[in-house]
Formats: C-alpha cells, sequence, structure tokens
C-alpha cells in the first residue's frame, strides 16, 4: 500500500529506514529507488527491487541528487527581485505575497494586452505525470494564455512512430539478448537509458553482431563489431541505402508487405538513387563499410534497432527517423523475439489519461518553444509581456540562446521562475518560487523505456517553504478565481482517484506493489503481442500526414548549411552528468570541446588550449581535448551545459538557429555549422572574451 511520510520499518533507536519510490526524471528507464534515511535527512540513494528493470543499480546522477536537495543552491523560499536583472538578488517574500503578486500581474497584462501575453513555459524537468499538464494546464487554457509546443525533443521521433505505428511497444531491454544483430543508431545508452548497455554487452558475448552508427565514439561503438561514423544530418541517406539494398537484392519481405503495409513500392523507387556510394559520399563513411551494414541487417535475424533521438537533431532528422524505423518492416524484421526496433513506449500503456491529465486545448496564440527568443523578442500581436517558467531551464536547453537572453533582459517582461534551484533562468526571474524535488511529493513516474507506472511518494519533508507544482498551481487558480474542475493533489487522494482510472486491476497494483503495467506484457514481441495502434492495423509506410507538412516530402535529403564557411558540425549530445541541464548545478568542471586531431592540427591546438568557437550567431569560449572520440569534421560540447561551464558564459546553443526540422518541427541542433581558432592570452581582449567564472556567490533570499 501507499507508504506514509514515515515508514513502519523504522530503527527508532538510530532514527533509520528505508523508502521505496521512483524516478520521475527524463530518461527512458525511470528505476525504482530505494532511499535511506537517518534522522529525516537522505543518507543514500539507491536501487530498489520493486522494478526487475533496474537491475540493482542506478546512475551517478540520481544517486548524487541529495546533493541537490541539501545544496547552496536550493530554492527554499519566494522571493521578488530587488537588484538588476541577472544578478540573482532577491528579498523574501511570502507565499501570499508571491501568488497575489503573479496574479495581479496576470490580470493586468490581461487587460491591456490580452491574456495571449502571457506565455507558460515547460517541459520535462520533472517529467512526473502529475507534476505537468493537470492543474497547470486547466489554469493557463481557462485564462486564455498563449499555448506551447513543446517541441525541443522527439518532436520528429514522435511524429514518425505515432504516423508508422501508432502506440505500438518496442523491444524489451531485456530482449536484446535474444537478438543476433544489434543496430545501435543515434543512441548512447551509456549516458540515458544505460540499464539497456548490459543486455547488449551480453548479447555480444552470445555472438551478436553490434553496429553502431554515431559520429563519436562512444562506449558502445568503441566494443562494436562496426562502428559508422556518420556525419550529422546524414543518417536519412544511409537508412535510404540499406533499403534499397533490400528491395534490389531480394531481401524485402514481400509477404509482410502485402499484408500489413501501405505504400512499400513508393518507398522502393524513393530509395532507389540512394547508392552506397551515394550515400557513403554524403556520410562521409567508408561505403564497403555501409555495404556491409546493409547485408548483416538483411541477413541476420533476430535484428533490432535501437533509435535514439540524436538522429533527429538536424534538417532532415524526421526523415532519418522514418527511414530507419521503416527498416525492420522492408527487412522482415518483426515477429520473432528480438527483432524490430525500440524507441520510446511512454505512450504504449493503456492508460486513461483523461482522468487527470488536460486534453483539450484552446484556439489561442501556439509558440513553439524552439523559438523562444524570436517569441519573446519579436512578437507583437500581442508582445509576449510576462514569462511563466516551471520544469524547464530555457536559458540553458533552447536554441538561439543570445536570443533568448535578449528576450530575459527585457524591461517590460515579468518573468516567474518555479524551480528547485538557483538555474541561469531563474536568476533573470522577477519572482522565484521554490518548487519540490521528486522524493518530497507524490507523484506517477512513466518509464518510457519500459512503459511501466510506478508509484513516486515523498520520502522527506519538502526543503524550506518548497511546495508541488499542483499545489501551486490550485492556489494560484483560486486567487484568480478560476474554477479549474477536480483538482489534482501531491496526497494519497489523488493516487487513489488515478488508480480508479487504471484499467482492470492496474489500480489496485499500483497501490498495494507500487508498480503496474496496466495490463500489457513486460517483454512484447511486436507482431505477435502488440501490433500498429493505426486507424487500420498496418503501417503506412508513407503517411499523407507527413507529407504534406515535409518540406521536400518524405525520404528526401537536404544538404547541410554553410560547409564552406563553417566546416565543422557542432554537436551537443547527452553526458552522464546532467539530465538535459537538470544538476547543472552540480557540475563545477569547465566544459571542454572535443575535436579530432586532424582538425585540430589544421588549427594550431592542443589539448588545454582556449579556442573560439564561432558562427554567425554568436561565439563561445572553453578549453579544447583533442582525440579521435568523434570524426574528422565534428567537434562536440556537452548538452545541458550551464553559463559558468564556459569561459564567456556561452554555451553550444548559443550557435544553434531556432530553424526547424524537416518533420515535427523539432529543434536543430546538430545543424549548428561552426569554426574553431586558438586564443592566446594576448588575444582576449581583441576577441571580446570576457573569463565567466560561473556565477558570484548566491544571494540568499532573505
Amino acid at each position: 500500500m501507499v507508504h506514509s511520510r514515515m515508514p513502519a520499518e523504522e530503527d527508532l533507536t538510530w532514527g533509520r529506514s528505508t523508502v521505496e519510490t521512483a524516478c520521475p526524471l527524463d530518461c527512458p528507464d525511470s528505476c525504482s529507488l530505494a532511499v535511506s534515511l537517518e534522522r529525516g535527512q537522505i543518507t543514500k540513494i539507491d536501487h530498489s527491487p520493486r522494478y526487475a528493470g533496474t537491475n540493482g543499480f542506478i546512475c551517478s546522477k540520481v544517486r548524487r541528487f541529495d546533493r541537490r536537495i541539501y545544496g547552496e543552491e536550493r530554492l527554499l523560499h519566494p522571493g521578488s527581485r530587488r537588484g538588476a536583472k541577472g544578478e540573482a538578488s532577491f528579498n523574501r517574500i511570502t507565499w501570499d505575497q508571491a501568488l497575489e503578486t503573479i496574479a495581479g500581474r496576470m490580470r493586468a497584462i490581461r487587460d491591456k494586452f490580452g491574456a495571449e501575453a502571457i506565455l507558460p513555459l515547460s517541459y520535462g524537468g520533472s517529467n512526473g505525470l502529475l507534476s505537468q499538464d493537470t492543474n497547470d494546464a486547466r489554469l493557463f487554457r481557462a485564462f486564455g494564455t498563449s499555448r506551447l509546443a513543446r517541441n525541443v525533443c522527439a518532436a520528429p521521433t514522435t511524429a514518425v512512430t505515432g504516423a508508422l505505428y501508432g502506440r505500438m511497444a518496442g523491444v524489451a531491454y531485456e530482449d536484446y539478448r535474444h537478438a543476433r544483430l544489434i543496430v545501435i543508431w543515434g543512441a548512447n545508452p551509456s549516458t540515458s537509458g544505460f540499464h539497456l548497455v548490459p543486455h547488449v554487452r551480453q548479447a555480444a558475448r552470445d555472438g551478436a553482431t553490434v553496429v553502431v552508427i554515431d559520429p563519436r565514439r562512444t562506449p558502445l561503438a568503441k566494443r562494436a563489431d562496426i562502428h559508422l561514423a556518420a556525419r550529422p544530418g546524414t543518417d536519412v541517406a544511409i537508412a535510404l541505402a540499406i533499403h534499397r539494398f533490400l528491395f534490389e537484392h531480394g531481401f524485402a519481405d514481400d509477404q509482410f508487405l502485402s499484408r500489413w503495409t501501405h505504400h512499400a513500392d513508393e518507398l522502393r523507387q524513393r530509395a532507389s538513387e540512394w547508392t552506397f556510394e551515394r550515400a557513403a559520399a554524403v556520410a562521409e563513411v567508408d561505403p564497403d563499410l555501409l555495404e556491409k551494414v546493409a547485408e548483416l541487417y538483411a541477413e541476420t535475424s533476430p535484428a533490432v534497432i535501437r533509435c535514439g533521438w540524436g538522429l533527429e537533431r538536424n534538417r532532415n532528422g524526421g526523415n532519418a527517423a522514418l527511414a530507419v524505423l521503416a527498416l525492420p518492416a522492408v527487412g522482415g524484421k518483426f515477429g520473432v523475439r528480438g527483432g524490430g526496433y525500440s524507441m520510446s513506449s511512454s505512450r504504449a500503456m493503456p492508460l486513461s489519461e483523461e482522468a487527470w491529465i488536460e486534453t483539450g486545448e484552446p484556439d489561442t496564440r501556439l509558440v513553439n518553444m524552439n523559438r523562444l527568443g524570436r517569441a519573446l523578442t519579436e512578437s507583437d500581436d500581442p508582445p509576449v509581456k510576462m514569462l511563466f517558467v516551471y520544469n524547464c531551464n530555457p536559458l540553458a536547453t533552447m536554441p538561439a540562446q543570445n536570443r533568448v537572453l535578449a528576450g530575459l533582459k527585457r524591461d517590460d517582461l515579468f518573468t516567474v521562475v518555479f524551480d528547485q534551484v538557483m538555474t541561469d533562468t531563474a536568476r533573470w526571474a522577477d519572482v522565484i518560487l521554490p518548487a519540490t524535488t521528486f522524493l518530497e511529493q507524490y507523484d506517477l513516474a512513466l518509464g518510457y523505456g519500459h512503459g511501466a507506472v510506478q508509484l513516486v511518494q515523498p520520502v522527506i519533508e519538502p526543503a524550506g517553504e518548497s511546495r508541488p507544482n499542483v499545489e501551486v498551481f490550485a492556489e494560484l487558480a483560486a486567487r484568480l478565481g478560476i474554477e479549474i474542475g477536480e483538482l489534482v493533489r501531491s496526497d494519497t487522494g489523488t493516487l487513489m482517484h488515478v488508480a480508479g482510472a487504471l484499467p482492470d486491476n492496474a489500480g489496485e497494483e499500483l497501490l498495494s506493489r507500487g508498480i503496474t503495467r496496466g495490463g500489457a506484457p513486460a517483454a512484447p514481441v511486436q507482431f505477435v503481442d502488440v501490433f500498429p495502434r493505426t486507424p487500420d492495423g498496418r503501417i503506412d509506410l508513407l503517411p499523407a500526414v507527413l507529407e504534406r507538412s515535409a518540406p521536400l516530402g518524405l525520404y528526401r535529403f537536404r544538404p547541410e548549411p554553410a560547409p564552406d564557411r563553417y566546416p565543422l558540425a557542432l554537436i551537443s549530445p547527452a553526458s552522464d552528468k546532467t539530465v538535459s541541464s537538470t544538476l547543472g548545478e552540480l557540475r563545477t568542471r569547465q566544459a571542454r570541446l572535443q575535436i579530432h586531431p586532424r582538425d585540430a592540427d589544421a588549427r594550431d591546438l592542443s589539448t588545454g588550449d582556449v579556442a573560439r568557437v564561432f558562427n554567425d550567431e554568436g561565439e563561445m569560449h572553453c578549453a579544447v581535448t583533442v582525440d579521435t572520440d568523434v570524426k574528422p569534421g565534428v567537434v562536440s560540447l556537452p548538452k545541458g551545459l550551464w553559463r559558468r561551464n564556459t569561459m564567456n558564459g556561452a554555451t553550444a546553443n548559443a550557435l544553434v538557429t531556432d530553424d526547424l526540422t524537416d518533420l515535427g518541427d523539432g529543434a536543430c541542433f546538430n545543424d549548428a555549422r561552426v569554426d574553431v581558432t586558438r586564443v592566446v592570452t594576448a588575444e582576449l581582449g581583441r576577441h571580446n572574451i570576457a573569463i565567466w567564472t560561473g556565477p558570484a556567490p548566491q544571494k540568499r533570499v532573505h
């Protein structure tokens, strides 16, 4: 049953106890956790056996999450700005004062400019099912604010998987052991979703061939049988060359295509122009190695593709995902354990989310969050006059960072930041609100790598005056006189309500065991246990809904931007230090740019040198590391950096435009094209390099 805040199994002599909960952060694995306490303080965060997929270990990020809870940058009280924007100087105020101030501003802005001048901004910083799109959505939609298209991640792949397969679950981690060929495409499970790694390694020990397609030598790439180091943005060309081989050499499963798909002939025709030589030239890979990958995929079964989000972060991202995810259908890889594809299973569980998640959309202005900077600096019908940020750190995560910063600097923009710590964005707020962490509130965690729902419950009392999202938005709605229906609360009552909306006995299972799959199989075999959840139950290989929105049509390649002026492709992959930008306050070391020796030699760069990385969007300054873990022509900086992590306060996102992907209107982070020059001490002033030593010590709200 649901535990109380103070568990029954407690050593009263020492005040020691252990509470089970789950991690809802933005990672596929959604681990089950056992949190050890002593006298109400966290002493250890470790794995729990509740969910077998956690497999006895958790990541170092969550293992040290108590450092966020008890850290110096934790927000403990509401505050109002008392200095210049960006100084992170706030007067302590009460919750009543904070909410009355916000409510008053919302009314005044609505009366003068219209409610669409208010922009709520949120993403997956909390990622719990109750912490977003519940009371918050009901409040903002009832008030009539602008809407947000949350397209910064997974927009192209979500559009593609929905059109091809609907809500069909992917191959489970544990079934990778059955595969004879594993293709890791645009993913690095060693940093995100790393419970897949032991299964891949076991399959390799059992004789499976492992292929990694990635511009970097990731840990799995270093141990793979084949590593195709494709240039960013060229995955669609590689996938289409494999399709061409399957069709032309009799490896296309015509029986499966006839029974289960539409428009296979159109795909055949569009792939026909992609010879190995042409695709290899575009992707800058060995054509013989590409042909070997195609032969392996054609001849091996079971074969599984782990499709990651790295391949979608460019102008061709949607078509890349479409071509890659169509391969199992054309090659006949479904119907056997360990065969098919894996991506996100977050939408596969049969949840009746409408019982607690707001789904209706009003007809108000829609702002793509990838163009936040443009919205803050250019919108005038009406202008954005209030920005309400929660579950998100946009200054660290959005494209066109310099535009976003310019918008946050506006004196006439009223910014509210509701967060757990003093983020880069919070430093520019007019009002800050302290939020609880997942270890201080009730919630539900849906693992998009496995599809199970787990109970999240508080293991400690909230720090300071921090409050859960659902409580704050309910209170704000009340102050605005808005009736938002049955409220979601961070309490057992809400959990009981949600449990009652789950299918069959899933609610009872959730409350008693802390985890449920809602009757869905734990390790489904695609096209045996689960099938496409599309209108006719078949795979449309040329979905009309996507064809209409693709600039050049489907299965098309767009050349890269400005290759002559800026020859280096800058990528920003996930790291093992942060979950996107979450926990960035714990990353104290300066980031380094990875650059290949060939490119470093051409620029007279050595490991440890200070470099200027630049393009037309801006520039950033950091030290470099010269190594062969990136391919020639590619440089890499970690995703989710905070401004303190570089020498001038700019991160990779300062060099990324707000251009959108071909499908799904996603972000083109990996389309940044740059050049790099070495900077010596005497040149710092000439290049206007102000060495960024991190934020000044936080001025505590008092």
